[in-house]
């Protein structure tokens, strides 16, 4: 009997769609269907600063956790130079696939914008936000050979003795403007002498090469506890509880410091949500473990639990507040 024409034109047209259905919903299977065996293999953690320095700490501070939590190695890579733009780069161009995560922040995602031109890369659009890690602060911390104990002090010595004091920074990140701000506010005249980290930097002003650093609390704290640096000032809204007795830079005049300085775990823009939720879920649990608040703790900072979209609204807050600092100081990079 032969078959009716509608359902041979059913049958025909059913024939024609399942290819294309097929085709179209490929895409929305893709990303989960990547993520379903991650990881399988090591991650790297791109740190794009010195070892020993905060960015450095950030992230072997959670590596381990991380490892753990994902049951597989976790390798920390220090790809140093440009500020910190050598090891975003890296990162930026690197398949988004989960294995090669950037120590981000304050330095290569929320000030680069505002200070180079080009870049190579997006400092924002060029990743995807995974997790935030600790928000830090800062403090100028100077010799105990200067002969000053307060921040009125010092100033006035360096108004005494203009192009005599040295202070220390890698060049393009937060800790440069912090000292290029502060010549600014209080009319000094400081010799900026460059550095590859901020650890190098420390190590010159405990030998005595330089007289000043703006660093953090993270890597500052246990030095003026043994009472190896002075604190004069910190850059917090509020004083730090280990340093009742060291004013803000508010408190003495000097508004409009960044009072945070942020380190944040990010991924290749691209890198499949599933991906993304799953790092986010073992940095965050990896905070709340006890041995990494009790390492935390000993740094004198908070570990900072939160969403991807967390982090990337306190990445534009921050680029907004430090894009304010970079032009009333008026440095441009090339």
């Amino acid at each position: 009997m032969p078959m009716p024409k509608l359902a041979a034109f059913a049958i025909r047209r059913r024939a024609l769609l399942a290819p294309l259905l097929a085709f179209l919903l490929t895409p929305f299977c893709l990303q989960p269907c990547r993520a379903e065996h991650y990881p399988d293999r090591a991650i790297k953690i791109i740190v794009p600063f010195p070892a020993g320095g905060p960015t450095d700490v950030a992230a072997r501070l959670i590596a381990q956790s991380l490892s753990s939590k994902l049951h597989q190695s976790v390798v920390i890579e220090n790809h140093v130079g440009a500020g910190g733009r050598i090891g975003a780069k890296l990162v930026a161009t690197s398949a988004p696939d989960g294995y090669t995560l950037l120590l981000g922040g304050s330095n290569v995602n929320a000030i680069a914008g505002a200070l180079y031109k080009d870049l190579g890369f997006d400092p924002i659009k060029s990743f995807a936000p995974i997790a935030s890690i600790c928000v830090d602060s800062m403090a100028l911390a100077i010799s105990p050979s200067v002969p000053a104990g307060t921040l009125h002090q010092f100033v006035q010595y360096a108004r005494d003795n203009p192009g005599k004091l040295k202070y220390g920074a890698p060049p393009g990140i937060y800790t440069q403007f912090a000292g290029e701000f502060f010549k600014l506010k209080t009319g000094t005249d400081i010799l900026f002498v460059p550095y590859k980290g901020g650890a190098p930097a420390i190590t010159d002003v405990l030998g005595g090469h330089i007289e000043m650093v703006f660093n953090n609390k993270s890597t500052l704290l246990s030095l003026f506890r043994e009472g190896k640096l002075k604190a004069l000032a910190v850059t917090s809204d509020a004083r730090w509880p280990e340093l009742p007795d060291t004013p803000t830079m508010s408190e003495m005049g000097i508004p409009g410091f960044p009072s945070e300085v942020l380190f944040a775990v990010l991924a290749p823009a691209g890198t499949p949500p599933a991906i993304v939720e799953e790092l986010n879920g073992a940095i965050n649990e990896g905070l709340t473990s006890s041995e990494v608040r009790a390492s935390f703790d000993a740094l004198g900072i908070e570990p900072k639990i939160g969403t991807p979209q967390d982090l990337a609204a306190a990445l534009a807050r921050q680029a907004h507040e430090w894009k304010a600092v970079i032009d009333e100081i008026g440095i441009k990079m090339e």
